[in-house]
């Protein structure tokens, strides 16, 4: 089995290669998706309120990644 990671910026065409490789039998993992199906995890959200507040969910008790994106780079390594 072999393993490829397919990786790029904004519209450098990661979806069109990943549905072609679908096409062709591949398995594929889309890490984006992936992650928007996780936040959507009522346990996953609860840790998350845990950890930076409830200030991450915006006004219809989804999580706003912008928020979290804002805590996490504000933070120094």
């Amino acid at each position: 089995m072999h393993i490829l990671g397919i990786v790029g910026g904004i519209a450098s065409g990661k979806s069109t290669v990943s549905t072609r490789l679908s096409e062709l039998g591949a398995v594929v993992l889309d890490a984006d998706k992936a992650a928007h199906e996780a936040l959507n995890q009522r346990d996953v959200q609860k840790a998350l309120v845990a950890r930076w507040g409830p200030e991450i969910l915006d006004g219809q008790g989804r999580v706003d990644r912008k928020a979290i994106a804002e805590r996490i780079f504000a933070t120094p390594v």
